[in-house]
């Protein structure tokens, strides 16, 4: 395996802000206005992860306001958004169950869960669904800020001298802006699909260029054994 892929944990906040399921709307506001977040897991027990109340949650009280003064015109008991829109606590407002993910989730499975579920923050739960922290978007894209030589020695490493170790060659690895390229010359171009692909798969990569061409010098004509040729 050529390097190991960053975890969740490695960039997830663990200190964390949740409620349980009786905070009340207005607590939920200033909470999220106070921290700057987007989104609130609500946990019980021994903080066990039962739901999350996000923003659009609590935008719906606003989104039925209009041409209800008198509260005639909501219905009384709907599903979805009218319903929530009559919520007063975490628990009648939230989504449930949450979506989570675990610690040592890599940020690509991470990436993927927050895609398909369209959130931008996880709570990050243990195997027994306890909070141990939360995942942003943000923080998933913390790899892109590697330093260019810190990428650059992961990939002479652990992708260039195990391609192409041969003496035939001449391999150059460079790194501006999050972009690899991989200048020289190489014996075998059979292999630039496959170094592409791992150059790709190293964190903080942005794109992988290259400017290769064959090397046709012949290898040096290895020595005969000791003895070899003797009648």
């Amino acid at each position: 395996m050529y390097g190991t892929p960053h975890t969740v944990s490695d960039v997830m906040t663990t200190t964390v802000v949740s409620v349980g399921r009786e905070a009340p709307f207005k607590e939920l506001v200033r909470l999220m206005r106070d921290w700057r977040i987007s989104a609130l897991p609500v946990v019980e027990g021994e903080g066990r992860v039962v739901g999350v109340v996000s923003e659009a949650d609590l935008l719906h009280e606003e989104e039925f306001r209009d041409g209800d003064q008198d509260g005639s015109a909501r219905p009384p008991r709907l599903h979805g958004p009218a319903e929530r829109a009559g919520a007063l606590t975490a628990g009648e407002l939230m989504t449930s169950p949450a979506v989570t993910v675990h610690a040592d989730a890599t940020l690509a499975q991470a990436a993927r869960i927050m895609a398909r579920s369209r959130v931008k923050r996880l709570p990050v739960a243990d195997a027994v669904g306890v909070l141990q922290g939360v995942v942003s978007r943000a923080d998933l894209l913390k790899v892109f800020l590697r330093d260019d030589e810190e990428i650059a020695d992961e990939v002479r490493r652990d992708i260039v001298s195990q391609l192409f170790p041969f003496s035939g060659s001449v391999l150059r690895a460079d790194v501006h802006d999050g972009v690899v390229t991989l200048a020289g010359r190489i014996p075998d171009t059979s292999l630039v699909p496959v170094a592409a692909r791992l150059v790709r798969a190293v964190e903080g990569v942005v794109d992988v260029d290259f400017d290769l061409s064959p090397n046709t010098t012949p290898a040096p004509a290895a020595e005969p054994a000791s003895g070899a040729g003797r009648p």
